[in-house]
């Protein structure tokens, strides 16, 4: 059974049409189904996603038949999702656990932005003050595929990833990951953690989600 609609398989075709310049490789990394719940819901949603136009190039892999791969990528949870460009270049783009729901929209429109180079937030002066932070990274934004706020804060933190190659920005599906959100305390979402050492509940808009990434690598 299909789980990208007739409807909306229609509707993709036309904005991928419209709006697709070029290729874009997804990366779904999967572990074996007794210790990975929706590797093979995700990777079918892919897999769909990818039948739709041929700019979208699927590439499926084992984290343990493709441990070397995976560690270069450092995923350290299935199933997971990157985004490269037509070169190969990885964009610090990362998904942790199924795209469903309003997060559907969110990988739908990084695929675009990955296509045409154009990241969905920020202008040119808050672009180039995220390209000075020279140092290492990393965004975690936990969401639920009910949050109708979640979408915007991902785009934004995957947006920095984007224009920035030291930034890594990860979406993570609290509800299949529930230890790990235990473990940062997120009981609201979207919750963005910088670094692990600075957090912040809600999706802020540009500037202020600025402030609080050079807030978080102790620039001013």
């Amino acid at each position: 059974m299909a789980l990208i609609s007739e409807k909306d398989a229609r509707y993709l075709q036309k904005i991928f049409a419209e709006q697709l310049k070029d290729p874009v490789k997804v990366l779904i990394f999967v572990d074996d189904k007794s210790e990975c719940e929706y590797c093979d819901l995700t990777q079918q949603v892919l897999e769909e996603l990818s039948s739709i136009d041929s700019k979208i190039e699927m590439y499926a892999y084992h984290v343990k038949k493709e441990k070397q791969l995976a560690e270069q990528h450092k995923i350290t949870m299935t199933p997971a999702i990157i985004l490269l460009d037509k070169d190969g270049k990885d964009t610090g783009v990362r998904f942790y656990g199924i795209p469903s729901g309003h997060e559907f929209s969110t990988l739908i429109q990084d695929v675009i932005a990955v296509s045409t180079g154009k990241p969905p937030f920020f202008n040119t002066e808050q672009i180039e003050k995220i390209r000075s932070i020279k140092v290492p990274v990393q965004i975690k934004v936990f969401v639920t595929p009910t949050c109708p706020y979640c979408p915007k804060a991902v785009l934004m933190a995957h947006s920095a990833a984007m224009v920035n190659p030291n930034i890594t920005a990860e979406m993570i599906e609290a509800n299949e990951f529930p230890e790990l959100s235990m473990n940062y305390g997120v009981s609201s979402v979207p919750h963005t953690f910088i670094n692990d050492r600075h957090d912040f509940v809600g999706a802020y808009p540009e500037n202020a989600f600025i402030q609080e990434l050079f807030k978080a690598v102790g620039d001013k």
